[in-house]
Formats: structure tokens, sequence, C-alpha cells
């Protein structure tokens, strides 16, 4: 009895071994092979063709010591996290808040708002761009139909940065949203009505109940808001071209390790600044981490 136990477990491993064997091939192929790599060639010069030299942490060194280009994708990178994050979060809690009300006809809102998600980030800059292009452009016309001059919005370096933000912006909020209302929909009712009956408004029940109990999915969407703004480069390409103009205005560090490694031919350099992006964005997760445990912990 115990044998042919033995042998049906022996047997379910073996076939759950064999269900999961092409995801697991898929992973290292496409994830884990890519990683190494891309470690191994940022200790090594590599122009695609010949084949990499050994140069150490050079790459690392000219990167921080030497490239004044850097500093200027992180400064850009940093401002344009900043102006993407906040009006993610705030305007992703304001549309969870109301859409987590019970009201006729909700549900078609819900889908307006979450539209955005099933579009592209390419196709969406590049609307985007024909909107914000010029004099001519839609939202210039309409500002100018109130009295405002038109804007430079891809023509000034710092209005050129507040355009990729608003991009950003419109495309990280429909997800935010989704993440926040979940939440939302997870606190308990009679919590609500046990503040009602003490007095507290909506806004105060808001503050008071519903910010601290989504506190871990408000932590969720800071960090995935900061990944993918510093990782940003589609909307970014599409938007201002490859080269993060106008001048230096939306040089950030996608745009800086693209330029690298398919237009300089610089691959292990550009796989130096990718590990150090991987860096930034590893300490950054975990102070966000740190900071919202601790706000757990006092609660």
């Amino acid at each position: 009895m115990n044998w042919a136990g033995s042998a049906l477990a022996r047997r379910r491993a073996r076939d759950g071994m064999g269900f999961v064997a092409p995801n697991v091939a898929a992973v290292a192929v496409f994830m884990l092979f890519p990683l190494g790599f891309s470690l191994y060639l940022s200790f090594h010069s590599w122009d695609l063709f010949s084949p990499p030299r050994f140069v150490g942490v050079q790459n690392y060194r000219r990167l921080v010591a030497d490239d004044p280009l850097f500093y200027i994708a992180l400064r850009n990178s940093a401002v344009f996290t900043v102006l993407t994050l906040v009006p993610t979060v705030v305007i992703s809690l304001l549309v969870a808040g109301l859409l987590n009300r019970k009201l006729a006809g909700m549900a078609v809102f819900r889908v307006v708002v979450f539209l955005p998600l099933v579009a592209s980030t390419v196709a969406m800059a590049v609307v985007f761009r024909f909107l914000l292009a010029g004099d001519d452009g839609l939202v210039n016309v309409v500002l100018g139909w109130a009295g405002i001059g038109p804007v430079p919005w891809l023509t000034d370096p710092d209005w050129a940065l507040v355009s990729l933000s608003l991009v950003t912006v419109w495309k990280s909020v429909p997800f935010a949203t989704v993440i926040l209302l979940a939440a939302m929909q997870g606190v308990p009712e009679n919590l609500y009505e046990a503040a009602k009956i003490d007095g507290a408004g909506a806004f105060r029940r808001f503050r008071s109940i519903t910010v601290p109990l989504i506190r871990g999915a408000l932590s969720f969407v800071f960090v995935i808001t900061i990944i993918n703004s510093v990782q940003a480069f589609d909307q970014a390409y599409a938007l201002t071209g490859s080269s993060g103009g106008p001048e230096t205005g939306t040089y950030v560090l996608g745009i800086m390790m693209f330029q690298n490694a398919f237009r300089f031919y610089e691959v292990g350099y550009a796989s130096a600044l990718a590990w150090v992006i991987f860096a930034i964005l590893l300490l950054l997760t975990l102070v966000q981490l740190r900071f919202s445990r601790r706000a757990e912990a006092e609660l």
C-alpha cells in the first residue's frame, strides 16, 4: 500500500515537473540568461560586431565620473518621476473613491476610466504628439479660446518634460485605479456606518478609514509607478524622438541607454547603465517598503 502511494506521488511529481518545465525554460531563456549576459557585458567593451573585450569596472567608473550626460539623465528621470508619481497617486485615489460608490450607471464610468489600459503607450504618445504640436495643436487651440497664449509643449525643454509626464500619468492612472479600487472594495462597510453615526463626513471617512486600510495597495502603486517612471523609454521616444530633445529636456535614463546601445554601439556601457538603474530601483523599492512597514506597525 505504501509502495503504491509512493509510486503515485512520484508520478504526480513527475507530471507536475513536466507541466511547469516549459515555463521554467522560458524564464531561463528570456529572463535569467539576458540578466546574466547583461551583467557579463557590463564588464566588457562590445560593439555588437567584434568580440567582447574585458575592461573591468571601467564602464561603471566612466558612467559615474566622466559622463555628464548621466547626471542630466538622472536629474530628468528624478523630476519626471515626481511629476508622474504625485498626480498618478492623487488622481487614482480620487477616481477610485468615486468609482467605489454605489450609483446607477457606475459600471459605464468604470469602463471609460479603464479604457487607456488597452491602448499601447506608443500609440497614446503619438496621439498626444499631435494634440500638443505647435500653435495649431488641439490643446493650444482650446487654450486660445480661453485667452491663453500657445504653450511650447514640445519645443521648450521644461515643458517637454511636463508633456512627457502628462502622457505617462494618462497611461498610469487606470492601472493604479484598478489596484486601489480593488483594495477599497475590501474595506468593511460597518466601519463607514459606525463613522457616519459618530458624525464623520465623507472626507473624514476617506482620510481616516479608507486611506489607512488600503496602505498596502498604495505602497504597491508607489513602487510600480516609480519603477515605470525610471524605466520610461517608449513614450519619450514616440513623443520627442530618440535624442531626448528639445536640447536635453526629455533625456531620461531610458533614452540614454537606448542611444549608447543602438546608436553608438557601446553595448557594454549601456549594460552598465542598465545595472545602475536596477540598483537605483532596488534601493528606492527597499526604502519604500521600509517606510510602509513602519507605517503599518504604527497603526
